[in-house]
């Protein structure tokens, strides 16, 4: 595909500065969680950890992608805020979470803002 777009294609397409950032997310539970705790623990998750926050989360349980609810991308102040979250329970014995990428092209490096 050419590389010189009209504006409405690069937004349409979601490329240069209409590009949309967001991150990994993979998570470890510790041994002998049970059903109730998991449960608890991914309705706080989505509800005080991605949507007070603005964020959308697509996924399973233990691992998923977050991103902005609405179009445009997710801030270092909120991947940062997340991580905060995630660091705070006592249900993970660890998580994983991925730098700011690119939410519809992950191989393409992110824009210098």
């Amino acid at each position: 595909m050419a590389t010189n777009r009209s504006r409405r294609l690069r937004k349409k397409l979601c490329v240069d500065e209409f590009q949309e950032l967001g991150c990994e997310l993979t998570l470890s539970f510790r041994d002998g969680l049970s059903d109730a705790e998991m449960d608890s623990f991914v309705e706080a998750f989505l509800g005080d950890a991605v949507e007070s926050n603005g964020l959308g989360y697509v996924g399973g349980d233990d691992y998923g992608f977050v991103c902005l609810a609405e179009r445009g991308s997710v801030s270092a102040e909120q991947r940062d805020k997340l991580e905060a979250w995630l660091k705070s329970r006592s249900e993970l014995t660890g998580f994983t979470l991925s730098p700011l990428m690119d939410v519809w092209y992950p191989e393409n490096a992110v824009n210098p803002a």
